[in-house]
């Protein structure tokens, strides 16, 4: 970490360091010694966002206490930010379910079910539901604390939530699913953790259009039966339910906009020793799912190669480039991505991950880059497309040997960005663009004949009319904003507005590379801002 801090210092001219180390030294060592790893090295994920949270926490103190303001000893300021700080940090409610369901051959089955709301300080709380055998209550706890901070850093009004149901989706029939689906949602209602002003679902890992579409109708004919707004109790639905164009790809679609902010900046790329630019740089995927399938696509169509795809059944790989449109047609129609023909089975016994390539992106579950692997990694920048995939000692091997880490609570951020389109679009009632779609297509084609009579006015039409022919690319805009180009644009400028703020701010607290510290402080000093003016209802 010193490393890092030191050679920052020697870099002229870069837009990552600002202020002299010797300004923030002492701040920074006690940010460094909240991370204290000791026995302790690999934490569980629950303490892994604890422990990132309290390294932030630490940093920004005293930043937070000279802004506080007020004629009081600095004693007390301290003693009300520290206050302030520890509300933020635990859930405020968990709900453990467990209820029972009939199987299609007859046997009763007990499911385990979890809801966690992180945050309040903003409603409705946001967060996805997943299905996983690995599910657990601290699991979820994190996912939630995960949710606040990332809805804070996007600037999405959201506080974090977060639900797991501990079953493998895989081991169960539709009617099963739709019945545990079902259940779980009225069991939620029942408890108040759910509603469009209450709280939001989402799909996550296991879950996807169908579940959502499940709740949303489970939600509509129960408690919102009276309710105008019902279906907007859940995001991440189809469009026939009010779901909104570009929600599926929007995980993906965002870790791509967050890889594009940092690569086409030279000081960043300068200190990874890579060039600006997505120009043949090569990546490896981690889960070929929603998110990893879409992040692939996207980093293809910008010029980036796909020499490697690693699944939880096997992984593939080509030197020469993998198509990513080819391979999910070959997933869809066999369910994997083994016997692909457009590439090699990996054979190694080392994971795919370890290959040399300049992008490698996680997208599969929390916990795959930690103490016993992050020193084969060859990439020289990690998105995290899934939530927690590194752990703190990876995270710190990392920044000791300037490998840019894009931390999950910015880099997957996408997906919450489109599901609060989606939220606004159920409220309002009406499909973005809906209402101008018509007037701005008419008055592009009455630019164009204002343009063309003023030019023949000048220049008169003896040799006939003056033919105004727009450009392919006003072509395609000429009838206006559909709703997935507003949501498009909507969502990437989220994305490069929050890396300019990330940006800032390792450049005001001198942190290098460390990306991640940078997030946790620009969402905790929103949430802070947030509970300082408001104040508490009841203390």
């Amino acid at each position: 970490m010193w490393h890092m801090l030191k050679a920052s210092s020697r870099l002229p001219g870069s837009a990552l360091f600002g202020k002299p180390v010797q300004q923030v030294a002492a701040r920074f060592a006690r940010g460094c010694a909240s991370m204290e790893l000791g026995e302790d090295e690999e934490p569980t994920f629950f303490k892994m966002v604890d422990r990132f949270y309290d390294k932030a926490a630490a940093i920004v103190e005293d930043t937070l206490v000279a802004e506080y303001g007020g004629q009081m000893p600095e004693v007390e300021k301290r003693k009300r930010v520290k206050g302030i700080l520890k509300t933020i940090k635990p859930a405020h409610h968990t709900i453990s379910i467990s209820f029972p369901i009939k199987r299609d051959n007859g046997e009763i089955e007990m499911i385990d079910g979890w809801r966690a709301q992180h945050s309040q300080h903003l409603s409705p709380c946001k967060g996805g539901i997943r299905y996983s055998e690995d599910c657990s209550r601290d699991e979820v706890r994190a996912l939630s604390a995960l949710m606040t901070y990332k809805c804070s850093v996007v600037d999405i009004p959201f506080g974090g939530a977060k639900a797991g149901v501990r079953i493998n989706p895989k081991k169960y029939s539709e009617d099963e699913l739709e019945r545990i689906t079902r259940r779980f949602a009225v069991e939620l209602i029942k408890k108040g953790f759910m509603g469009p002003g209450v709280d939001v679902p989402a799909p996550d890992m296991g879950t996807g259009e169908r579940e959502m579409s499940w709740i949303a109708s489970t939600y509509a004919k129960t408690l919102g039966y009276l309710d105008i707004n019902a279906y907007a109790c859940v995001t991440g639905k189809p469009i026939s339910q009010g779901g909104i164009h570009g929600r599926v790809s929007a995980t993906g679609r965002g870790v791509f906009l967050a890889v594009e902010q940092f690569i086409n900046e030279a000081s960043y790329m300068s200190a990874i020793g890579l060039t600006p630019g997505f120009g043949r740089k090569t990546f490896i995927v981690q889960g070929f799912g929603n998110v990893g399938l879409h992040t692939t696509r996207y980093l293809h169509r910008a010029g980036a190669l796909c020499i490697g795809v690693q699944e939880w059944d096997g992984a593939i790989y080509n030197a020469d480039g993998i198509h990513p449109k080819e391979l999910e047609d070959y997933k869809l129609v066999h369910g994997t991505i083994v016997g692909f023909p457009g590439a090699e089975a990996y054979t190694k016994e080392d994971s795919l991950i370890y290959e040399q390539c300049d992008i490698l992106v996680p997208a599969a579950s929390e916990r795959q880059i930690h103490s016993q692997n992050c020193h084969k990694i060859k990439a020289k920048i990690i998105a995290e497309g899934a939530n927690g995939p590194t752990t703190p000692a990876a995270d710190k091997h990392f920044l000791e040997n300037n490998v840019l880490v894009i931390p999950d609570l910015y880099c997957n951020a996408g997906g919450v960005t489109v599901s609060y389109f989606e939220w606004l679009k159920n409220l309002n009632h009406v499909s973005y663009g809906r209402l101008t779609f018509k007037y701005e297509r008419e008055s592009n084609y009455h630019l164009l004949e204002s343009v063309q009579h003023s030019l023949e006015r000048r220049f008169g039409k003896s040799g006939g009319g003056i033919p105004i022919v727009p450009s392919e690319a006003f072509q395609e805009k000429i009838a206006g904003a559909s709703e997935k180009d507003i949501v498009h644009s909507g969502l990437a400028f989220t994305m490069e507005g929050s890396a300019r703020a990330i940006m800032r701010t390792a450049m005001k607290y001198n942190l290098g590379l460390d990306l991640r510290t940078a997030a946790y402080i620009n969402a905790i000093e929103k949430i802070y801002n947030f509970y300082r003016a408001a104040g508490f209802t009841f203390t």
